[in-house]
């Protein structure tokens, strides 16, 4: 899916290290709610409340999740899931664009 429609966009970035991660939340009608931001060059852990589905849209970044010794490279496009309640890690090699979206279950 290229574009939302019928969206409430919070206008406030949500921004994480020092400014080097940001996003903007979408809120649907259903309920659902996703993010879209930005990445710039650098290594970051995340915590995760709710599972998330990341589907890179641009970017070069390996991703490391939990219980996984192996890290996973994405050039490109390509998405990954985290569960809930979980830390992963990403290096960013390059400024990368994201979607992630809150999956309750």
């Amino acid at each position: 899916m290229s574009q939302f429609e019928s969206v409430t966009l919070v206008k406030q970035a949500n921004v994480y290290f020092d400014g080097k991660v940001t996003s903007r939340t979408v809120l649907f009608a259903d309920g659902t709610k996703k993010t879209l931001g930005i990445m710039l060059p650098g290594d970051y852990e995340f915590g995760t409340d709710a599972k998330e589905i990341m589907e890179i849209l641009a970017g070069d970044l390996k991703v490391l999740l939990p219980g996984e010794s192996e890290w996973t490279h994405i050039q490109g496009k390509g998405e990954f899931t985290v569960p809930g309640n979980a830390k992963f890690k990403l290096q960013v090699a390059v400024v990368t664009d994201y979607c992630c979206s809150y999956i309750t279950e």
